[in-house]
């Protein structure tokens, strides 16, 4: 029988990592709606619950998740809502229990942004501009790169060696590789370019309240152009993207400069996504929460429609990219 690393993380694990960071807990104990990581909310006697996040051994390295707290840190002291890791009594946010790297954030209540409410993304663009501004300050040292070759030419060859079922092969390979020399063609961004960004700006990182947005989850953190944390907040037809752009764009650059040609690498970015999102999966089919949660998964349907949905990529790599208002 395998064992997942994940294995040993029992709740008497969480509760005795959490107290050893000087906490005591009340026994209650909520496993939140996590697949990465493992996350839970945990009681603290005589306080407000906390969220207590368990990093998945192998994926970063201590100094990849101290620049993810930094950074964070970084943004809360220039006073942008994000969820920020707790430090203890020796000002240390990074912990480690039972051979897991773990980290403790208060508790924030909220519900995702409504895009369809121009006045959001107007908010949303803002603090993005606000965040992006902290970013251009300094760099990662260890964080990943946003970079075709990571994201696309590997993970189609893990892909094709792994998980693509025979009769689909040659046309994911060569399609694949289409992509690849169409992307690697488009993104090429400069070093000037490159800032930390949020890396994963989706509305599901986000706390909406009281009309202010609060980004949480900076695991993703990774140095890369802007118009990452921008493009997934766009949707629907042409017109409407470029509406929604104006928005974000409005609001961003009263914080921050948006160099309009970053826009032709919105598809790339796109399809990088894609692939990534599909070999993510695949890379973790070992974690047993994988194939109860992800039932459609590596099943030759899935594989069709995913190469359906590249080829609609492809086309949209040809058009031209979206106008700034």
């Amino acid at each position: 029988m395998n064992h997942h690393p994940y294995d040993a993380l029992t709740p008497e694990l969480v509760m005795e990592a959490v107290e050893s960071t000087g906490r005591l807990c009340d026994a209650r104990l909520l496993a939140l709606n996590s697949y990465e990581n493992r996350v839970y909310q945990v009681g603290i006697e005589d306080g407000e619950p906390m969220i207590a996040k368990f990093y998945r051994p192998g994926r970063w390295s201590r100094e990849q998740v101290q620049e993810e707290h930094s950074f964070t840190l970084e943004l809360s002291a220039a006073e942008i809502s994000v969820v920020a890791p707790l430090a203890d009594s020796s000002g240390e946010t990074l912990h480690e229990f039972g051979g897991f790297l773990f980290a403790l954030f208060p508790r924030r209540g909220g519900y995702p942004p409504e895009l369809d409410n121009y006045d959001n993304l107007l908010v949303l663009g803002r603090t993005l501009g606000r965040i992006h501004a902290v970013g251009r300050a300094a760099r990662f040292a260890y964080r990943q790169r946003i970079c075709s070759q990571r994201m696309l030419a590997e993970n189609r060859e893990f892909l094709l060696a792994e998980f693509i079922p025979r009769e689909l092969q040659p046309a994911y390979e060569s399609l694949t590789a289409d992509l690849l020399a169409r992307v690697t063609e488009q993104y090429q961004p400069s070093a000037e370019d490159e800032i930390r960004v949020h890396g994963d700006c989706h509305v599901g990182n986000i706390l909406w309240r009281d009309d202010v947005a609060h980004f949480v989850d900076l695991d993703d953190c990774v140095t890369a152009p802007a118009i990452q944390d921008l493009w997934m907040f766009l949707s629907g037809p042409t017109h409407e993207r470029e509406l929604q752009l104006a928005e974000l764009i409005e609001g961003y650059s009263e914080f921050c400069d948006f160099e309009p040609r970053q826009l032709r690498w919105i598809e790339p970015l796109r399809t990088l996504r894609l692939v990534n999102y599909a070999a993510w999966l695949a890379r973790r089919w070992d974690d047993p929460a994988f194939p109860r949660t992800f039932t459609w998964f590596n099943t030759e349907r899935y594989w069709a429609e995913h190469i359906l949905e590249l080829r609609e990529q492809l086309a949209a790599l040809q058009e031209e990219p979206l106008r700034l208002l």
